[in-house]
Parts: structure tokens; sequence; C-alpha cells
């Protein structure tokens, strides 16, 4: 099946309805060869937006991706990239968890030279900050997109009202508005997307990059038994990923899904995936991998989207609900 390409929002960009994420694996699973082969591999099956953040491996997420995108030599109208601000790489209480227009302002340039980009795509203000006003965030991000170092802006893990409210200021100020928000969504983490996010798909047009669709592997399968010595459960400072995926809690469910999946001749994560992009809000499907085995299989979850009729989809959701 060929990759198709949905609108974010009520923008007029187009993303793939899978993309690929940098989140884990880059820097700390990936060296600069793999995240090149791996892009490369996302890149040849439809891929063309590729998820990145500032706080990633300290920044060394946006190095790898940059020195990747130098390597592949890929035209630059023909790819969208991402970076998020919240988290911050220098120590200090206007530089660490803060949306303010100090830190935003001063951010944008260093990830810019780390992607080796003259400007990004889109930016995410990573998590919602209490401290700064709604409307100092606002304007310091319709300033970046007037300047021309990104294109669009939007949250991540954002409450709904938040997210209205930003809306709103920049409707009534003439600013550029919040295009998309990126939440977590899988079949175990639905209440954003379903629920919070549902009048704020109509009434401002909100689009979705949505993240761990695997709900970090354990919608795989893989965590039924043992951890794979090689996951990222295994990774030092992942210790509290470890803990969720071996709790025994969703077992039950997890190995009911792996028989839809069998009978789907698909695998479990092509499953999780194409269910995620089977939600009409989801403009793409931000996707993870550290080897380019995973980013084929990951692919093939287009195929399974077209197996997922209103029969299956009730039998999933006889499992999940």
């Amino acid at each position: 099946m060929q990759m198709p390409y949905r609108r974010l929002g009520r923008s007029g960009l187009k993303v793939s309805a899978l993309s690929f994420g940098s989140w884990v694996s880059f820097g700390a699973q990936l060296d600069s060869g793999l995240a090149r082969d791996c892009m490369a591999a996302a890149w040849e099956g439809g891929v063309n937006f590729f998820d990145n953040a500032e706080a990633y491996a300290s920044g060394e997420s946006e190095r790898l991706m940059g020195k990747a995108i130098e390597e592949l030599g890929w035209n630059r109208q023909s790819y969208v990239v991402s970076t998020k601000f919240f988290w911050g790489l220098v120590d200090g209480v206007n530089s660490r968890n803060t949306l303010n227009r100090k830190y935003l302002l001063e951010a944008i340039d260093p990830s810019l030279e780390r992607l080796g980009l003259d400007h990004v795509d889109l930016i995410f203000c990573h998590r919602p900050d209490p401290d700064t006003p709604v409307e100092e965030t606002v304007h310091a991000c319709s300033d970046i997109v007037s300047s021309g170092k990104a294109l669009y802006w939007g949250t991540s893990e954002w409450p709904a009202d938040d997210i209205r409210a930003a809306w709103e200021i920049a409707e009534r100020h003439h600013l550029h508005k919040p295009v998309m928000e990126q939440p977590q969504y899988n079949m175990f983490e639905r209440r954003k997307v379903e629920r919070s996010y549902l009048r704020l798909y109509d009434e401002i047009g909100l689009g979705l990059t949505t993240w761990s669709p695997l709900a970090s592997g354990l919608l795989s399968g893989k965590y039924l038994d043992a951890v794979p010595d090689d996951s990222r459960a295994n990774l030092p400072g992942y210790e509290w990923l470890r803990d969720i995926l071996t709790s025994g809690r969703y077992d039950q469910q997890v190995r009911q899904l792996l028989a839809i999946a069998q009978q789907l001749d698909a695998t479990p994560a092509q499953l999780a995936i194409a269910w995620c992009a089977k939600n009409p809000h989801v403009s793409t499907v931000i996707t993870g991998a550290s080897k380019v085995a995973q980013v084929e299989e990951n692919l093939g979850a287009l195929a399974v989207l077209e197996r997922l009729d209103d029969r299956v989809m009730a039998r999933i959701e006889e499992v999940i609900a």
C-alpha cells in the first residue's frame, strides 16, 4: 500500500500518515550511521515527517538527524522536520522547564544549528508551563513563525482548555495560531485524543501528531515473557519504563490482541500502529525504531490499516474497553 498523506489539522501542510521520531533511539541506541539508515528506510517507504526535540539526548538527537539529512541529500521542500521546546539544555531559572519569551527566542537558533537547517517546519511547546502566561508563549511562538525560523507551531501534552486559550489569544491579536498537538495515543492511552480534544478538531481545526503507538513497546508483545537485552527498557535512566512494561497489568489484553493480529496476518506492532492511524483525527502516527528491520515492519502497518473494518475494530474494542 502506498503511503497516504494527510493535512495537518486545518493547515495546508500534508504529512505522511506514518512518521519517524527520534525519541530514545537517537543517541541512546543509534549512532549516526544507523540513524541515517533508519531515516533512509522510512523515506523510501513514503515517510516525509521526521520528529525531534531539543531535549532528546540533550541535543544529540538533533545533531544526528541533521547529519543524516545532510548525508542523504534530500531536497528541503520534500520533508518536514519538527523540534520541541520546554525542558531546556542550560541550567538556569529562565532556561529550564519554561515557555517564557526569553527561553523560546534563545532556543530556536541553537536548535537550527544542531539540525543544520535555516528553518524547521514545526515547533512544539513540549509541555504546558503554569508559571508563564499563555499569552506570552503565544506571542513568542508567533514571532518565531513570523521570523521564518519555523513555519507552524503547536503544543504537546497540553490540556484542552490551554490549547483553546492559546488559539483564542492568537485569534484576538491576529497572531499565528497553534495548528497541532502532540499527545500520547495508543490502545491503552486514549482519553485526551478521544475525549478531551474532541470539540477542538472541528472548532479550531486541531491536527494531531501522536506518539507512542506501541505504549513504549508494551503492545508489541515482546515484554510478555522477559525484557529483551537490546530494548529501551534496559537503558540507563529508563528503569521507570521497565517497571511499567513488566508489571503484568495489561498482559491478558496484549495476549488477546496478539491473537487478533495473527488472524490479520500482522505483527502486534503493525496492528497497534494501524489502529492509531485509523482515527480520522490523527494526522500522523510517530513511529520509532532502532533497526532498519523495525522501520520496515512499522511501514507494514499501512497494509493492516486496510483490513481494520468495523468488525475488526469492534473486536479490538471489546479487548481494550
